[in-house]
């Protein structure tokens, strides 16, 4: 969650609620399959636009040294909650990661659920690439995923989605503007007052975001990674081992650090 996570207010309240749909387990061991193929099997991992904590914890449960950066003071919260439940030792950082500082290099650097979406401007997510590259390890590995256009446009298009779970509610307007290729979502929340609720009455606040994305061509990130210093490696259809296709909707890219000597 990334350059639009201002946003991320009310609905870091709710948030692990509406996502309890995402089979973080199987992404996080997805994930884990792609650093070992690539040699990362233990140490320093980064995880950029890790939002409330949940991949940030499973990798930290394979045994990874994990930093989680993101720029939503609301979002970290609720992961320093998870992190206290769970022991494990995770650095977070309240960083923007078009931005973002560390004190030293990582062997390597993850990105997903369509963090790097939320760059809507080109030139700001090649300097995110840029960092990345100089925050690695020489031949340190970055992973990320990103949504494609096809998604955008074709599934989640001019859509409304609505939801109750109860304690709180969304209602999500979707629109997909092409030409700009930006795409945007209003959610309007309503979340009960649990304070009020235990005084015998019913109230429910409402919130209102708005959230903007960027469709990218994988060979557009290509050219962004390979203007950024990074050398591209493969990329995947999510959760497989397949080449992306023109129907692909969320995909995997593999890169190395390049540009510093290897010991």
């Amino acid at each position: 969650m990334t350059a639009q996570m201002e946003a991320y207010t009310g609905f870091a309240q709710v948030y692990d609620i509406f996502m309890d749909n995402i089979p973080y387990g199987e992404w996080g061991g997805y994930l884990v399959s792609l650093l070992r193929e690539y040699g990362v099997d233990e140490g320093l991992v980064l995880e950029l636009g890790c939002g409330t904590g949940s991949m940030t914890e499973i990798l930290a449960g394979y045994g990874y040294d994990m930093i989680g950066v993101d720029n939503s003071e609301d979002m970290l919260e609720i992961a320093m909650e998870k992190k206290i439940g769970s022991g494990h030792d995770i650095l977070y950082l309240l960083q923007d990661m078009r931005g973002f500082e560390l004190y030293g290099t990582v062997r390597a650097v993850v990105s997903v659920c369509d963090s790097v979406n939320y760059i809507t401007e080109p030139e700001e997510l090649r300097e995110v690439f840029r960092l990345v590259n100089n925050y690695l390890d020489p031949g340190g590995v970055f992973i990320f995923d990103f949504n494609t256009e096809y998604k955008y446009r074709e599934i989640l298009g001019e859509q409304t989605i609505a939801e109750d779970r109860g304690e709180c509610s969304f209602i999500w307007d979707n629109c997909y503007y092409e030409e700009e290729r930006i795409n945007e979502y209003d959610l309007t929340l309503f979340i009960r007052d649990e304070e009020a609720s235990h005084a015998g009455g019913e109230l429910y606040r409402k919130y209102q975001e708005t959230h903007f994305q960027r469709s990218y061509t994988l060979n557009e990130m290509k050219e962004l990674i390979r203007k950024s210093g990074l050398e591209f490696v493969t990329a995947y259809d999510a959760f497989t081992k397949v080449s992306p296709g023109d129907r692909s909707e969320r995909i995997y890219v593999v890169a190395r650090e390049s540009g510093k000597r290897r010991k």
